[in-house]
């Protein structure tokens, strides 16, 4: 279980270095702070607390998931799909500020992340809780992103 927790942790935190990368550049472009945000817009500092939550609750959730998985490749293309997304949105918005496409981009991985969490609800029980605040993090974000689209 450590292993998996440790390897787990290592990547998620992975993704959010290499996606803050373009966020810590992104937001305090003329870009983004001239763009109408949601008036649900948390603070900055909501997010960076969020995030580091989120991924220590997902890579729990992930270390109990793995030893009950029966399809080890589906589950390990899921995560990869969901690695990929998650670090692409930065990118995506912040750098080549493309607001429908990291919509799309945003959109798959809420529905990926809702995907695991029915999915393998009958593996993880009530431990699939642990994924919950990611799934709800993006619903959030997703209305934050196609909020912008609409309005600008």
């Amino acid at each position: 279980m450590i292993f998996r927790l440790i390897l787990f942790l290592a990547l998620n935190f992975a993704a959010l270095a290499i996606g803050g990368i373009f966020t810590s550049n992104g937001i305090p472009s003329d870009w983004h702070l001239g763009l109408a945000k949601a008036p649900w817009t948390p603070p900055g500092w909501v997010f960076g607390a969020a995030w580091t939550t989120i991924m220590i609750f997902f890579g729990l959730y992930l270390a109990y998931l793995w030893p009950t998985v029966e399809n080890n490749y589906l589950f390990i293309g899921l995560y990869v799909i969901q690695w990929i997304l998650n670090v692409g949105w930065n990118p995506t918005f912040f750098y080549f500020h493309q607001v429908f496409v990291g919509l799309v981009v945003i959109s798959s991985l809420t529905l990926l992340v809702g995907f695991f969490l029915f999915y393998y609800w009958p593996e993880l029980k009530l431990k699939s809780a642990l994924i919950l605040p990611y799934f709800i993090w993006l619903l959030i974000a997703t209305s934050l992103n196609g909020y912008i689209l609409f309005k600008n």
